[in-house]
């Protein structure tokens, strides 16, 4: 299964997947790739200000939710073992990703990865806890 699907059939994305449709990613991510992708679980969205999601999904905010979900996917395919070598990433919409382990953990930016390497056929998912925000 591609990034989309296997992010869909996990059930715990259920804000990103609208999130992607909004801005109209879904037909990129389900590219031959190869993607890594940082996905902010329903969780994370739900951390963010009360009604940011709605905003964001709205479709004259689509350019900036474009900026925000693009930050989170990486060209190519970076399992953890490389991106722990890493100090940062550039990302789809051209800025760079901070990159630190900080007590054996992940961080992306200000966000956790909290489960890594989920395989997928044009890519792989590292499950984050924040969304992450460009500056």
């Amino acid at each position: 299964m591609n990034i989309v699907d296997t992010a869909v059939a996990a059930g715990q994305f259920n804000t990103l997947a609208a999130a992607l449709d909004a801005a109209d990613l879904i037909p990129t991510l389900k590219g031959d790739g190869p993607f890594t992708v940082f996905a902010p679980t329903d969780e994370a969205f739900a951390k963010l200000p009360a009604g940011t999601v709605e905003s964001l999904l709205k479709p004259e905010n689509r350019d900036q939710l474009i900026t925000i979900l693009t930050y989170h996917v990486v060209s190519g395919k970076v399992m953890a073992k490389d991106v722990v070598n890493l100090s940062e990433a550039k990302t789809l919409n051209g800025m760079d990703i901070a990159i630190k382990v900080i007590d054996g953990k992940v961080r992306i930016n200000d966000a956790t990865v909290v489960a890594a390497d989920v395989a997928t056929s044009n890519g792989v998912i590292h499950i984050v806890d924040t969304v992450i925000l460009p500056n």
